[in-house]
């Protein structure tokens, strides 16, 4: 019997089987599948390099053209987690939402470090939100164009709860008092190793149309699925790496004169794991491009995802 709550019976630490989430009938993505970096068209690049290293702490390491990409501290060479590319003129997000971004997600190494983050947007006075998702704590933000970004902090997965096999997640409110706390006397001092893109989140025009998409044919496993108008789909375990709304006011695409989610990336372990999912959508009936180190396909309201083989992309 499925536990409703708590620790793991004794079937699932015998069979490594999680106690929650659904897998897709088919291609299922294997665990160290994560998101990569995000590409977004802004309508000033000078203006948004320096919200992301002003507010968010990224810094910029390297820029081509009208586009630059940034990101955290890192004891190597860093890895990429925003870039930006300028369209002049652009036209901002619209607040109410259309098919495409609703937010990407950096995830800090811990509820200290989100704590820090607190204390830096309040002297810089940059209103932002927050929640409590009981699997996390999250701060929001919105960019000189309008584009959703989330700060968060997970909470153990010892404290993750679930029911009838899924995750519980909410939205409550979040104990910023006892968020401050925990960063104890130490200041903000950008991004800090260990940040990462924790999960990317998507407006979508019908949840059963982009279930059939992102779980029966790319392969991931869905962890949430009563929370209204949404649901929550990830590999490996984790809470999610991918949310999906139908809350989006405006039907249509973003046009190419508007900011926007250009594409985000899902980079999986291995070429076989790329190939695999790449396969799986093509039988699916959606095309893809393929590129040496995997492909690319959009999703049925053209929001574009790249997958990336982990091996490929490092070598």
């Amino acid at each position: 019997m499925t536990p409703r709550h708590g620790a793991p019976g004794p079937r699932d630490r015998e069979s490594g089987a999680l106690p929650y989430g659904v897998p897709p009938p088919g291609c299922r993505l294997p665990p160290g599948t994560r998101p990569g970096r995000v590409r977004l068209r802004v309508s000033d690049l000078e203006r948004s390099v320096d919200y992301y290293e002003r507010v968010l702490g990224l810094r910029v390491l390297g820029r081509s053209g009208e586009g630059a990409s940034l990101g955290a501290e890192a004891s190597g060479a860093p890895s990429p987690l925003v870039e930006l590319q300028e369209r002049r003129g652009a036209t901002p997000s619209p607040p109410r939402g259309r098919p495409g971004l609703y937010h990407f997600a950096l995830l800090l190494p811990d509820r200290a470090a989100l704590g820090r983050f607190l204390g830096h947007l309040a002297e810089l006075r940059e209103r932002a939100g927050s929640a409590d998702h009981l699997v996390s704590e999250a701060l929001y933000l919105r960019d000189p164009d309008g584009l959703g970004i989330e700060v968060y902090a997970d909470r153990p997965r010892s404290e993750w709860r679930w029911r009838d096999r899924q995750l519980l997640m909410a939205t409550e409110p979040l104990d910023l008092a006892g968020l401050a706390r925990a960063a104890a006397t130490e200041a903000w001092n950008g991004a800090p190793a260990g940040t990462r893109m924790g999960h990317v989140h998507l407006h979508v025009g019908e949840l059963g149309r982009a279930a059939a998409f992102y779980h029966e044919a790319l392969g991931l496993d869905q962890t949430v699925w009563s929370y209204p108008g949404a649901l929550f789909l990830s590999a490996g375990g984790y809470h999610h790496h991918l949310g999906l709304n139908s809350w989006a006011a405006l039907a249509a695409p973003p046009s190419e004169d508007e900011a926007q989610l250009l594409e985000w990336e899902l980079r999986v372990p291995s070429a076989d794991a790329a190939e695999s999912a790449l396969t799986s959508l093509e039988t699916a009936g959606h095309a893809a491009e393929r590129s040496a180190d995997g492909g690319l396909v959009r999703d049925p309201w053209g929001t574009a995802l790249r997958i990336r083989a982990e091996d490929a992309a490092s070598a």
